[in-house]
C-alpha cells in the first residue's frame, strides 16, 4: 500500500467517524513533508457554517499552525472529490497536489455530488443559474490601488 493510499484511508476513517457522530461523510488529511499536519471533518452539522467542509477546516487549521496562507509544501487527501469552493481554496493557498477517494459519480445517488456546480462554473456569468451582476463603481479600483501602495 502506497503512502497515498494510507492517507486516503485515514481520510475515509475520519469520514466514517464523522458519520457516526451525526456528521456528513467527509474527512480530509493534509500532509507536509510526509507528516500529517492537519486532520479534519465536515462540521456543518455542528456550527451551521456552510463553508465548514473537511478540506477547508483542514486548511484553516494548518494555515493557523504555520502562520501562513501559503501551503505550497502541502498535499490534501480527501474522502470525497473536493467541491469547487474547496478546490478554489487549494488553488489560492498553493497546495501542491490533491488526492480523493470517492468521485462525484460515487456520491450522485446520495445527493453528495457537486458536479452540477462545476458545470455551472464553466458557463459564462450571464448563463449561470445564479444571477451574478458586475456593477463597476467609480471608486472601486482606488481600493486596489491603495492596497498595492501598501505592499511596496
Amino acid at each position: 500500500m502506497s503512502s497515498h493510499d494510507e492517507y486516503l484511508q485515514r481520510a475515509l476513517a475520519l469520514a466514517a467517524d464523522s458519520v457516526e457522530q451525526g456528521g456528513r461523510p467527509f474527512g480530509a488529511v493534509i500532509v507536509r513533508n510526509d507528516e500529517i499536519v492537519a486532520e479534519a471533518v465536515n462540521t456543518i452539522h455542528l456550527n451551521g457554517d456552510p463553508t465548514a467542509h473537511a478540506e477547508l477546516n483542514g486548511i484553516r487549521e494548518v494555515s493557523a499552525h504555520l502562520g501562513s496562507a501559503a501551503l505550497r509544501d502541502c498535499t490534501v487527501y480527501a474522502s470525497g472529490q473536493p467541491c469547487s469552493m474547496c478546490l478554489s481554496a487549494m488553488y489560492l493557498t498553493g497546495v501542491k497536489a490533491v488526492y480523493f477517494a470517492n468521485g462525484n459519480q460515487d456520491g450522485e445517488e446520495y445527493k453528495l455530488s457537486t458536479a452540477a456546480i462545476y458545470q455551472q462554473l464553466q458557463l459564462p456569468l450571464e448563463q449561470q443559474s445564479l444571477p451574478i451582476h458586475h456593477l463597476p463603481q467609480l471608486n472601486g479600483r482606488k481600493l486596489y490601488e491603495r492596497w498595492a501602495q501598501k505592499q511596496s
